[in-house]
């Protein structure tokens, strides 16, 4: 019987990543996803826009891993043997004809890079598919970007070169004897290692939760609607200045209202939308993006009524991408309290660990998972005891 170094519970980026970071400084270990690269039809990285804000940094620590995460990024392509997709674009954040300019820009000023502010006449020279009656003018970023789908199918294969251990078979449950983990069972199948990594998203909190394990990770359920490959042609990253989720976000796991989490089939707060677009290098485009709090992971939504509404305001913004035809896809986004995620050992329980909790995976997660590997194998690190689970116990 064999007994892994780590299991890794979830194939997205977090997952993907971590497995090929832990594999490269000589651990064994066995990646769990219950689907294909190809069919992850309900994995956030999926759906992802694959942003990279490496200039999005608002303290020394952030700003730290902003740095090192896009220098990773830029790199990965050569050190993974395959095409990530990394490339520079224009980020083109719209200001709304009821926003006040100067104060938008204003909300920018504590980040490591500050944008640019353009006009409106600016802004559609940038992207020439923007309604110019429907803004006020625009920020300007040189974004970087990688395809979520290409980049996490790079670290699969550099992971299984490494000697790693791929396996599609959905958690079941963990293996757990009073406070410390053996392993876990999936499909059927009972699988044996001294750690266990729940890097699950937006489900980590309910796989742990399943185990008894209770922590302070949340999720959104985001919406948003992938085309076919397109003729039509978006020059750059469109979304808006004034960003709805990240309030959202704040607001929906203080107080009070953290509580409520633990009801089933509670809506939060009313949705949020977000309306933006991106064009892949293959020429599909997701547009969206419509936000819901409910503390049911599987609850159900309307499907019709989230893909008018999501149309409805990129309509206003970007008419002809809003009345392109499209399939709508739902995914789960994992956040926490303050905006940063949690890493580490989870509070009680021996050898259990969780990576989740990324608002900006793309750049927060290939350094994160390289310093995490690092000090799991002995190294020491200053920032990785920051993002512990404990801050909030």
């Amino acid at each position: 019987m064999k007994t892994y170094d780590w299991i890794v519970v979830g194939g997205g980026i977090t997952g993907a990543a971590l497995s090929y970071e832990l594999g490269r400084v000589g651990f064994s270990v066995l990646l769990l996803e219950p689907y294909p690269i190809s069919d992850r039809a309900s994995n956030a990285t999926r759906y992802s826009y694959g942003g990279i804000p490496y200039w999005s940094g608002t303290t020394p620590l952030t700003r730290q891993l902003c740095t090192e995460g896009i220098d990773i990024q830029s790199h990965l392509t050569d050190e993974l043997g395959a095409d990530t997709e990394f490339r520079y674009l224009d980020l083109v954040l719209t200001i709304g004809l009821d926003e006040d300019v100067r104060r938008t820009l204003a909300g920018y000023r504590d980040g490591a890079i500050a944008p640019t502010l353009v006009s409106v006449s600016q802004a559609c020279e940038l992207e020439p598919l923007l309604d110019s009656k429907a803004i006020a003018g625009a920020l300007l970023f040189k974004h970087a970007h990688v395809n979520p789908r290409r980049l996490v199918a790079a670290y699969c294969s550099a992971f299984q070169r490494h000697g790693g251990t791929l396996i599609h078979a959905k958690l079941e449950r963990l293996l757990c004897d009073r406070h410390r983990t053996q392993g876990a069972i999936a499909n059927g199948t009972t699988y044996h290692a001294n750690n266990v990594a729940i890097c699950a998203g937006g489900m980590s909190r309910q796989l742990l939760k399943d185990a008894g394990i209770h922590i302070k990770q949340y999720f959104t359920h985001a919406e948003l609607i992938e085309t076919k490959p397109v003729d039509l042609k978006l020059r750059a990253l469109v979304m808006p200045a004034t960003n709805q989720r990240m309030q959202f976000e704040t607001d929906a796991s203080q107080g009070e209202i953290d509580a409520l989490w633990d009801e089933s089939d509670r809506e939060l707060a009313p949705p949020s939308i977000d309306p933006g677009a991106i064009q892949f290098l293959d020429r599909t485009i997701e547009i969206g993006q419509l936000s819901r709090l409910l503390t049911n992971p599987h609850a159900k939504v309307d499907a019709v009524q989230s893909e008018a509404k999501i149309r409805s305001q990129v309509g206003k913004v970007l008419p002809a991408i809003a009345s392109l035809p499209g399939q709508w896809h739902s995914c789960l986004v994992a956040f926490s309290q303050d905006g940063l995620p949690l890493i580490g050992a989870v509070p009680d329980y021996a050898n259990i660990h969780i990576f989740s909790g990324f608002t900006s995976p793309m750049v927060y997660v290939p350094t994160l998972a390289r310093r995490f590997a690092a000090f799991a194998n002995g190294a020491s690190d200053d920032i990785i005891p920051q993002l512990s689970p404990l801050r909030f116990a």
